[in-house]
């Protein structure tokens, strides 16, 4: 006789249970993929389909193309001569990205940023991971009021204030300078340059933005000079990094895998806190203490807690505050860094612009103040300008539009279907990119001559073409970019890049070590950083004698 197994109740249950979870399941992906289809669809309906490059890549588009090429910037602009001056992109796992590289569209993109174009989830993430709820990070209501907080502490008479810090800074790497070169036997030594500007700007931003002296310049090690000095120091590690970077614009958790340069943000965010800590213990501490007997506060963020009393509308939460000092060291430390390097390397290859850039500097005499390095210093400014137009630190930025909108276009392009337009409809989701080595640098924007370093364009009134003019950034260039994101800390970055350029050229001569051909390439830092090629890390090591 056959027995049959009768299943227990609790067996049927739990069967049914794995079934209906697994229903469930198969539900929610199906109503994610409509979702996706449904959106895709709606998308392609209402955005202007435009012609752009060839996907090269299955998984990544053009995107790995980018990120890996000595010059994205130009790559931008070779596909803007073949496709017109706004075109599309193929991007990871099947986006597409809308590239503008025309000074109305741009304009019209930037007087709406933050509001209309947002950041993507994968920078919102980023940005909250690296340095917290932000001037960065914040966007619409949240950033108006952030920037209207900060924005006294970046006013000319508070950088005026912080003057003399820029020149502290400059004169101690000039004294250490001195010392190497006298115990060299021919008269001249061989100094990594990258490394001490590195030094020149962390101490300074230390100081200036939150009453810190790190002490580099001095010989100290701080755990956030450490920090930043292994940025850049194994590129290999950087390749792998950048693969994942793309992988996260499509799926921002990747940004969680604990790499070694993942560790290295956590390290710096706990060096950070640690000052940040100390810093608003001792400021608000210091509220009690009758005014007329403190020293007069100089410091950014000094200025930004002793306004919270003063305005309840402007009060940032400690949260905030401690944000704005990482910002503060990010943005402070690695660009002026960057376009100081960047300054030495294009002086050591064109010695007749550091000649005259010395004459002007010699004839002037003293050193000057802050006013007068605005005013009366102008080819030193045009040598600056020139740097921050070919070598912007950041080359280029992505946003998402939060709404549909139509971008006028000063040209018309070809699109898809064959057909010409003077406007592009954008839908809602589309991703925006303006690269800001392309626009700085195009021959379609700035003449023949715009990879040329050429200081002198800024010293006539014809020197920048018509349709540079067109471009609404601080003097034309996107290097700060442009609308309610413009650089808060513009004034202050190039009032401390002329500063330290201006000491340090008056008193010393730069060349390339191995001559004016010695080639330069991009190495990943925190941000990309030029390094003489065949260097290991970020090293840019030029011959420096002192001036006679």
């Amino acid at each position: 006789m056959k027995v049959v197994s009768v299943p227990s109740p609790l067996s049927l249950w739990t069967t049914v249970r794995s079934v209906s979870a697994f229903n469930v399941a198969c539900s929610f992906v199906a109503l994610w993929a409509l979702v996706k289809v449904l959106r895709a669809f709606r998308w392609r309906l209402k955005t202007t389909q435009l012609r752009g490059p060839p996907r090269t890549s299955f998984i990544y588009g053009v995107s790995h193309d980018l990120v890996a090429s000595q010059d994205s910037g130009g790559m931008y602009e070779r596909w803007a001569t073949e496709y017109g001056v706004a075109y599309m992109i193929p991007s990871v796992f099947g986006q597409t990205k809308t590239v503008l590289c025309d000074p109305r569209a741009i304009a019209h993109f930037y007087a709406r940023e933050t509001w209309t174009y947002v950041h993507t989830p994968l920078s919102l993430r980023a940005l909250e991971s690296f340095i917290g709820r932000g001037l960065l990070w914040s966007q619409g209501e949240d950033h108006r009021r952030q920037r209207k907080a900060l924005t006294p502490a970046f006013s000319n008479a508070a950088i005026r204030k912080l003057t003399s810090v820029f020149y502290d800074s400059a004169y101690k790497a000039k004294c250490a300078w001195d010392t190497i070169i006298e115990s060299s036997k021919d008269g001249d030594a061989v100094i990594e340059v990258q490394n001490w500007m590195n030094h020149i700007s962390l101490d300074t931003i230390g100081i200036a933005g939150f009453s810190h002296d790190f002490g580099s310049l001095d010989g100290k090690r701080a755990s956030v000079t450490e920090v930043f000095d292994t940025f850049g120091s194994n590129q290999k590690a950087s390749a792998g990094n950048r693969i994942l970077f793309l992988l996260a614009s499509t799926f921002p958790i990747v940004i969680k895998i604990p790499t070694k340069r993942r560790n290295l943000v956590k390290k710096l965010g706990v060096a950070m806190s640690e000052i940040s800590n100390d810093l608003l213990i001792r400021s608000r501490q210091e509220k009690d203490v009758n005014v007329g007997e403190r020293d007069e506060e100089k410091s950014i963020i000094g200025l930004l807690i002793k306004s919270e009393g003063q305005d309840a509308e402007l009060r940032m939460s400690e949260e905030e505050v401690m944000a704005q000092m990482r910002v503060l060291l990010l943005a402070g430390y690695e660009t002026t860094s960057i376009s100081l390097t960047w300054a030495l390397i294009e002086l050591s290859r064109h010695m007749d612009v550091q000649t005259r850039l010395r004459e002007e500097l010699l004839v002037f005499g003293a050193d000057p103040t802050y006013d007068q390095l605005k005013a009366n210093l102008p080819y030193l400014d045009a040598v600056v300008h020139e740097i921050l137009r070919l070598h912007p630190p950041l080359g280029e930025f992505t946003r998402l539009a939060a709404a549909d909108d139509v971008i006028p276009l000063s040209e018309p392009v070809r699109t898809v279907s064959g057909e010409m337009t003077d406007s592009i409809c954008i839908a809602k989701g589309t991703l925006i990119t303006i690269s800001s080595a392309a626009i700085n640098r195009s021959s379609a924007i700035w003449g023949p001559d715009a990879k040329e370093f050429k200081p002198n364009r800024w010293l006539t009134e014809d020197g920048i073409s018509g349709k540079a003019k067109e471009v609404q950034g601080h003097r034309h260039l996107l290097t700060f970019v442009d609308g309610p994101r413009t650089c808060l800390g513009k004034d202050f970055a190039i009032a401390e890049f002329k500063t330290v350029l201006l000491v340090l050229v008056k008193n010393f001569v730069f060349e390339m070590r191995n001559g004016s051909d010695t080639q330069v390439e991009i190495a990943s830092g925190f941000l990309p950083r030029p390094r003489v090629v065949g260097e290991d890390g970020i090293g840019v090591p030029l011959r420096v004698r002192r001036y006679e």
